[in-house]
């Protein structure tokens, strides 16, 4: 049988995850400034989490969940977001006892899997960079982690980049809003497409969010929810946009953006590209505050905000901008061999480079000398260690710096005793250049 992928997955080759890892290595080091934590997570949970926390009229749950009965007839999921997830393990392991820090801060990467068609930068499974902040309702919270968004793009010299916020207010201002927004809903009943006659009555503000041309037109029209703020909400949302004017960072307000989560309330926002080649006003990171969804999971009372965005998208973007990666795949010495008698010799040689912090590869496949060589040099090898049958019973081994083109033989044992003299010592004189 000819194996293939499932459609909407992807194999992540040598030369690529040397990308993913330098973008994982970067946000590691911008994470820790900012002082947050890695959590991980399971891959699969509980169906109801999701479906309480995320939504049930959401399009994640509605269509795009992988959900299964496991053998035990437990209905489960595969996780198609990070919050909910970590809230979960936010609450059950009492991470908000006194004993910890405030607010806490975490980090995650990881697979999610949604059920969508696939498209370039959009997979059913794909991997995603979120951080949740758990535990303060001071705005500045709001303005420190869209930064902490904003910086994690710009790290990569990426500018094409515009920040876009709103406020989704309280539980309460928001059921006020919900009834205006009905009324006005309603007699555009039929013009509306069958997804937003759906939430019209269950969520109307999953409305505003529809991508249909017709459902676009319409709300363009539709009450702004910033008139309906109390008042709690509305010096949330002042000090927020005061803190980003004071720091002189640029934004838009968007009185029409939702989100597609169920559990966001106040400041919420969008990290949005304007580069030509990625889509007019494409979103690629979204995230806002959540003060509620602690408590549904069965924890106390507790603020928290966060955001996510999906690495693949980040890669496009790269990819799109001629981002230049560095040369990760360093290597310090290469073993070139003549004769199978040097096998086990060679093998005990790369065991010592490697051992005294040489990053080192070896001939396995008995080619001639001189392809080997050429292969050295291709990988960028300083240092060659050639091994022969002559060597071998001398216990020598002939080492030459590709640069100078100098080489010299040194004892094998004594190498092996003394690694560091030895070594630096032959370091010296062959990359000593003639004057």
């Amino acid at each position: 049988m000819n194996y293939q992928k499932l459609k909407g997955t992807v194999d992540i080759l040598p030369e690529e995850a040397s990308k993913w890892q330098h973008i994982e290595e970067s946000a590691r080091r911008i994470l820790k400034s900012y002082q947050f934590k890695e959590i991980r997570t399971p891959l699969f949970e509980k169906f109801d989490l999701f479906a309480r926390g995320v939504g049930e009229t959401s399009d994640i749950v509605s269509k795009e969940m992988y959900d299964f009965k496991d053998k035990g007839n437990r209905h489960v999921a595969l996780r198609p977001e990070g919050t909910a997830g970590i809230v979960r393990a936010y609450v059950e392991n009492k991470l908000y006892g006194p004993e910890y820090h405030k607010p806490m801060k975490l980090y995650y990467f990881g697979p999610m899997f949604r059920y969508e068609r696939p498209q370039s930068g959009r997979q059913r499974q794909f991997n995603q960079l979120g951080v949740e902040v758990f535990g303060s309702d001071n705005p500045s919270v709001d303005v420190e982690t869209m930064l902490l968004a904003m910086d994690l793009f710009k790290h990569f010299d990426l500018t094409d980049l515009k920040l876009v916020i709103n406020s989704l207010g309280s539980t309460e201002s928001r059921k006020e809003y919900r009834e205006a927004l009905i009324s006005f809903l309603e007699p555009h009943f039929d013009e509306l497409s069958a997804d937003s006659q759906t939430r019209l009555y269950k969520n109307p503000l999953r409305v505003l969010d529809s991508k249909d041309k017709k459902d676009k037109e319409i709300v363009k029209d539709a009450p702004s929810i910033l008139e309906y703020l109390d008042e709690k909400s509305r010096i949330h949302f002042e000090k927020v946009q005061s803190m980003l004017n004071a720091l002189g960072i640029p934004y838009e307000i968007d009185t029409n953006m939702v989100r597609g989560l169920d559990y966001y309330n106040d400041t919420i926002f969008e990290i949005i590209s304007t580069h030509p080649k990625f889509g007019a006003n494409a979103t690629v990171c979204a995230g806002g505050r959540y003060d509620s969804l602690v408590k549904e999971v069965g924890g106390p009372d507790t603020p928290a905000f966060g955001f996510g965005f999906g690495l693949e998208r980040l890669l496009l973007m790269l990819e799109q901008s001629q981002y230049d990666y560095p040369n990760v795949q360093t290597l310090d010495a290469y073993i070139v061999t003549i004769g199978d008698q040097v096998n086990e010799e060679a093998t005990r040689l790369a065991y010592h480079l490697r051992k005294n912090g040489l990053s080192t590869e070896r001939e396995f496949m008995n080619r001639k000398p001189g392809k080997q060589f050429k292969t050295a040099d291709k990988l960028n090898a300083p240092f060659v260690f050639t091994l022969g049958e002559e060597e071998l019973a001398e216990r020598k081994v002939q080492v030459k710096h590709l640069e100078t083109g100098l080489q010299k033989q040194i004892n094998l044992d004594e190498l092996y005793d003394d690694f560091s003299t030895v070594f630096n010592s032959v370091q010296t004189t062959l990359t000593k250049k003639e004057e």
